[in-house]
């Protein structure tokens, strides 16, 4: 069965031209021409990815993202406009998986949906179980639990933990773990994975503000700590 791609984006044009180049690819996809529709479709037809506009009336993809990621991880990918830092890092911190900005390449859209619907193990997964300190993670049906609490990670947060735990003790630099999330190495933005790691702490650390697990290594990167 093919996977499901829903296009949210006021400009029609733009949501024809998405379509098309996702169907040639083989993609099922659904349309949404403002939030409140795209979540009405998000809850109905539980798409297996999300590319999402930000300016849109009625609800923008701001809203959105913080309404869907309260009831699913569902992979999000931004697709603005925009292109100030700031608002890159405040859809990242809502749950965004990926961005790209207009005009965009289309074979760089399709590498990045590929991309992130890998790493949301719409492919195939590695049968394999981690456990460092209280933190244990299995790749095959991507759950994670820290003690007897089981933790919501989107599909970057659940990469870049995963990572982590490969090496407990490694030091990886950002542009090390911007290649784990990305796949490919694309114009780099290296603060991205600051974004993703703050809210990865939140979901895993008791305390986010003096983390016990994942620990800065500054003017490097992170690394997980070992015992």
């Amino acid at each position: 069965m093919p996977q499901k791609i829903l296009i949210v984006d006021d400009e029609r044009r733009m949501v024809s031209l998405l379509q098309s180049y996702l169907e040639q690819e083989g993609y099922h996809v659904l349309t949404a021409y403002n939030g409140r529709e795209a979540l009405e479709v998000a809850r109905r037809e539980n798409p297996d990815l999300v590319v999402l506009d930000i300016m849109m009336p009625e609800m923008n993809g701001y809203e959105f993202m913080n309404a869907r990621r309260a009831e699913s991880d569902t992979p999000i990918i931004m697709l603005t406009a925009k292109v100030e830092d700031e608002d890159k890092i405040i859809g990242l911190e809502l749950g965004a998986d990926d961005y790209v900005t207009k005009p965009f390449k289309p074979r760089e859209l399709m590498a990045r949906v590929r991309n992130v619907l890998r790493r949301a193990g719409k492919n195939e997964a590695k049968g394999q179980t981690l456990k460092v300190l209280d933190i244990t993670l299995n790749r095959e049906t991507r759950e994670v639990s820290i003690g007897d609490r089981h933790a919501d990670l989107t599909p970057s947060e659940f990469d870049l933990l995963a990572a982590l735990m490969t090496a407990p003790g490694k030091v990886f630099s950002r542009l090390d773990l911007l290649d784990v999330i990305q796949g490919v190495r694309y114009e780099g933005y290296e603060r991205t994975i600051d974004t993703h790691v703050k809210n990865l702490r939140v979901k895993v650390e008791d305390d986010p503000r003096k983390p016990s697990h994942i620990e800065t290594v500054y003017g490097v990167g992170y690394r997980l700590r070992k015992q």
